[in-house]
């Protein structure tokens, strides 16, 4: 079932849909919904004109670094983030999901297909025969 405004104004609430639907998931939900949902939230407030691809990409940064404030320092081991920290970090998270979705309406770009081709050349690259269990960059061509 594709996503309802409806269903954003009832998760901003911490209730269930008022239509019976239910709150959506990772496995429902596709890339197209969710940038739909980016979409209407920018049409909504008439942002169009402040979202260029160069405010858009300089968000994308900001948001990442505001991600990272979260790890700076001494970052914690993964039984040491309590349920308010994941939270504070799942937002960060989707402001630079919510970001790069912009950007992706705005220039018309497919993420699915250009993910698709971007792991294929990621495994050309580091293939598993030289690159399993190594981290190490390749030597520039």
């Amino acid at each position: 079932m594709p996503f309802q405004m409806s269903q954003l104004e009832s998760m901003h609430n911490n209730s269930a849909p008022a239509d019976g639907t239910k709150i959506l998931s990772d496995t429902e939900t596709s890339i197209s919904e969710l940038k739909t949902l980016v979409a209407k939230f920018i049409a909504d407030r008439d942002w169009h004109k402040y979202h260029t691809p160069k405010n858009i990409a300089v968000s994308v940064v900001l948001e990442a670094s505001e991600l990272l404030e979260h790890f700076q320092w001494s970052p914690p081991a993964n039984e040491e983030i309590d349920a308010h920290k994941r939270l504070e970090i799942a937002e960060e998270m989707c402001d630079v999901i919510a970001y790069l979705l912009s950007l992706a309406n705005v220039l018309d770009i497919d993420i699915s297909s250009s993910m698709v081709a971007k792991m294929r050349k990621n495994c050309q690259k580091y293939p598993t025969s030289d690159y399993n269990g190594n981290w190490k960059k390749p030597e520039p061509l």
